[in-house]
């Protein structure tokens, strides 16, 4: 296997835990304060949480039977993998902190799980919960990823987030000062959003702490009100080779040791109304991989 031009997550992970890893994603069961009343309601104009929560993970099954599941249906392919329990949909911080320990710790009891990675939103972490994760954070590997989603304050109002990036950026410093890795979700094309503007964005991220990135290309899910806008104004939304000329920007301007985790999402074709690649996030990799070679591009290049 050729070298990749940037950091990946999978060679990393492979090296912080010992073993090829796979995450297992949950469904605690928990709602979002954005949506709840508790920071606002209606959530982000984009969001629906079905898109990428597979078939085993259910909210209406147990967390450990969930766990399980998702084990048994990678352990058949398999046999000497390890996994990270991925508390995923919605913001898996928004609970009392007794119930948040016992979700925890429930999945760190079975076989062949090393580790976590939580979900969350940057203003949904107290400080009792931090004081929590960082003593958990010494006996087992962890990551806590963070909702971005923007570093532009405009954008953030205009798709309904509820919290600033300077809300981000202070959230990540504290869970950097606790000693725990920190992932960050991005979502690139946004309504009124350029490509240099999203190149800044990689630069303004590099002034942060965070350890790993997650981006996201704008997709426009059937029912969310991001949809409604969308059949209103018909705004940009980059086809595949327009988003991997602009995801090569991106690594190229961003710092050398940010991880990446992932550069675009799949979701159901049903559920897309725009814009409809028709390829599986590995083969959107595997071009972009292909693109990067070709082109000579490597992260941090620009910077």
């Amino acid at each position: 296997m050729k070298e990749k031009h940037y950091n990946d997550f999978g060679s990393w992970i492979k090296k912080k835990v010992g073993f090829k890893v796979q995450k297992i994603s949950i469904d605690a069961g928990l709602s979002c304060p954005n949506r709840d009343g508790t920071k606002g309601t209606g959530g982000c104009i984009f969001c629906d949480n079905t898109t990428f929560s597979p078939a085993y993970c259910k909210g209406d099954k147990g967390i450990k039977a969930q766990m399980m599941d998702g084990i048994n249906f990678f352990k058949r392919k398999y046999n000497d993998m390890r996994y990270l329990a991925y508390f995923q949909t919605f913001t898996n911080t928004h609970a009392s902190l007794e119930r948040l320990k016992q979700m925890y710790e429930e999945v760190l009891d079975i076989d062949n799980v090393v580790g976590i990675v939580i979900g969350t939103r940057p203003d949904c972490v107290p400080d009792d919960l931090l004081y929590y994760l960082e003593q958990l954070n010494k006996q087992t590997f962890m990551i806590i990823e963070y909702g971005i989603e923007s570093t532009n304050n405009k954008t953030l109002e205009y798709i309904n987030r509820g919290h600033s990036f300077e809300c981000s950026r202070e959230t990540i410093v504290r869970t950097k000062d606790r000693g725990i890795f920190v992932g960050g979700h991005v979502i690139l094309g946004l309504p009124g959003e350029s490509f240099d503007d999203n190149i800044k964005e990689a630069e303004i991220l590099n002034g942060t702490r965070l350890d790993i990135i997650k981006l996201h290309q704008l997709q426009i899910v059937k029912g969310t009100r991001l949809s409604e806008e969308y059949s209103k104004k018909n705004f940009k939304l980059y086809d595949v080779d327009e988003y991997i000329e602009l995801v090569a920007s991106f690594i190229q301007h961003s710092r050398k040791d940010i991880i990446f985790d992932r550069f675009a999402s799949q979701m159901p074709g049903e559920m897309i109304v725009a814009p409809k690649w028709g390829i599986k996030s590995h083969e959107f990799t595997d071009k972009l991989d292909c693109y990067l070679m070709k082109n000579n591009i490597f992260q941090g290049q620009l910077i």
